[in-house]
C-alpha cells in the first residue's frame, strides 16, 4: 500500500506502508504490574450550531466511547486533564458536564478505574488575585468531584503561578487543599513546555530547586498522596525526584519523550504511568504493558520503543499543540468521523506535521486501519492543496 506524502524539501514522498497493526486482547488493570491512566481526548460534535473557537460542544457518544475502549485495554481514564483541553478549549462548566459523564460512565462499566482533574481554571489569572482566592477555587473544584464520587489529579495553577510570590505560597495552598481531600490525590506538577503560564512553578524556575518544595509539600502530607505525576520531558529530573519519594507514594511518569525507560524502571525502582500519548497508541501500550507484567521486558521494549519516535513528534515544540496529534490519530484510526477539534486547534499543526505523524505511526504499528488511515490523510492533504 502507498501514499504520496509532503516532505520538507517539496519532493513528494512515495511512501509504502510497512507496520502491521498492534491488537491488543481485552484486559483489566490486575493484568499489568504498573498503574496506568491513559489522559483521554475529547470528541467535539462539529454540526452543532455553536462558535468554533469560544463553545464546547461536545460528541458525548465519541467521547464516552473512546473511554469504554481505554478502560476495555485495561487503561485507568484521567478525566478532564490537559489531553482534554483542558484550560485551552475545554472550560471548567464544560469539564464539569464532562467529568460527571464520565464518572456515570464508569460506574456502568463495572466500577472502571478514573481520576478526575481539580484546578484553578475558573479563576482567570491577574494582578487582583490573592492566595486566598487560589485556595477557594481549587475547594470548589475538589468539593465538585469529591461530590460526584471521583478520585482527584491535583492540577497545576496558572492562577498560582502568578500570585505566588514564592515557595512558602505554594506550600500554605497545597497543605490547604490536601488536608481537605477525603482520599489521598494524585498531584500533577506540569512543566512550562506544556504551558508557558507554569514557569516557575513552585516557587523556582530551577526544577531541582522547585523539586525541594514540592518534595516538602509531600512528605508534610503524605497520608493525602497518592502519587505525582510530573510532566518535564526529563528522564534525570523523573528519576532523581522518585527515588527521594519515600513508599507509597508513586511516581507516575507524564514523560512523553522516555516513558518506555521510566516506566521498565532500574534496580532502584520503576514509574507508573499517566500519560497522554497513551491515548494515541493505547494497543500498543496495552500489550507492552501485559508483557512487563509477565515478566518479558524485552517484549515489553520491543513493542513500546518504537512509539516513542511517534511520541516525540506529537510531541515537539510548541509542545502545548500536542492535543491536535491525539486527535488526529485517532480520526486516522476510525474513533472519530472527522478531525475537528475545541478552540480550532487542529490547525496548530502543519501539514507537514501530519504527514510525518502518519509515517511514524504506520512505522510504530500505531495505524489499526491502514486502508482508513490512507484514504483520510489523503483527504487531508487534498483540503490543504497537496493532494
Amino acid at each position: 500500500m502507498q501514499i504520496t506524502l509532503p516532505t520538507a524539501g517539496g519532493s513528494p514522498l512515495h511512501y509504502h506502508l510497512a507496520g502491521t497493526p498492534i491488537t491488543s486482547a481485552p484486559r483489566k488493570p490486575a493484568d499489568f504490574n504498573r498503574v496506568a491512566f491513559a489522559a483521554a481526548h475529547v470528541v467535539v460534535d462539529p454540526g452543532a450550531d455553536a462558535d468554533p473557537w469560544s463553545d464546547c460542544p461536545i460528541d458525548w457518544e465519541a467521547t464516552l466511547g473512546y473511554r469504554r475502549y481505554l478502560w476495555d485495554l485495561g487503561f485507568g481514564v484521567a478525566e478532564a486533564m490537559d489531553t482534554a483541553q483542558r484550560g485551552g478549549g475545554l472550560d471548567w462548566p464544560a469539564a464539569q458536564d464532562l467529568i460527571r459523564h464520565s464518572l456515570a460512565a464508569a460506574r456502568d462499566h463495572g466500577g472502571a478505574l478514573i481520576a478526575c482533574g481539580v484546578g484553578t481554571d475558573h479563576l482567570p489569572p491577574g494582578p487582583d488575585v490573592t492566595i486566598d482566592a487560589v485556595i477557594r477555587a481549587y475547594e470548589t473544584q475538589l468539593e465538585f468531584v469529591e461530590a460526584q464520587g471521583g478520585r482527584v489529579i491535583l492540577m497545576a495553577s496558572r492562577a498560582l503561578a502568578h500570585a505566588a510570590k514564592g515557595p512558602d505560597d505554594y506550600a500554605r495552598v497545597y497543605d490547604r487543599i490536601l488536608r481537605q481531600a477525603r482520599s489521598p490525590v494524585i498531584l500533577h506538577w506540569l512543566g512550562e513546555m506544556f504551558d508557558p503560564a507554569l514557569k516557575g512553578y513552585w516557587g523556582n524556575a530551577d526544577h531541582m530547586q522547585a523539586m525541594e518544595t514540592c518534595l516538602d509539600v509531600i512528605a508534610a502530607n503524605a497520608a493525602k498522596v497518592d502519587g505525582i505525576k510530573i510532566s518535564l520531558l526529563s528522564a534525570e529530573k523523573e528519576i532523581a525526584m522518585r527515588r527521594r519519594l519515600l513508599r507509597p507514594v508513586r511516581m507516575y511518569t507524564g514523560d512523553d519523550f522516555n516513558y518506555a525507560e521510566l516506566i521498565a524502571g532500574d534496580q532502584f525502582g520503576h514509574s507508573d504511568a499517566l500519560l497522554g500519548i497513551f491515548d494515541a497508541i493505547a494497543p500498543a501500550a496495552s500489550e507492552g504493558l501485559a508483557r512487563l507484567a509477565m515478566g518479558d521486558e524485552v517484549g515489553f521494549r520491543q513493542i513500546l520503543e518504537p512509539t516513542v519516535a511517534l511520541s516525540r513528534h506529537i510531541f515537539k515544540p510548541p509542545t502545548r499543540f500536542y492535543k491536535t496529534g491525539v486527535v488526529f490519530l485517532a480520526w486516522l484510526n476510525g474513533f472519530q468521523n472527522h478531525f475537528t477539534m475545541l478552540g480550532g486547534q487542529q490547525s496548530a499543526r502543519s501539514l507537514l506535521h501530519f504527514a510525518e505523524l502518519f509515517r511514524l505511526a504506520d512505522q510504530s504499528r500505531c495505524l489499526r486501519d491502514p486502508d482508513l488511515a490512507v484514504k483520510r490523510m489523503g483527504q487531508l492533504l487534498a483540503v490543504g492543496g497537496l493532494g
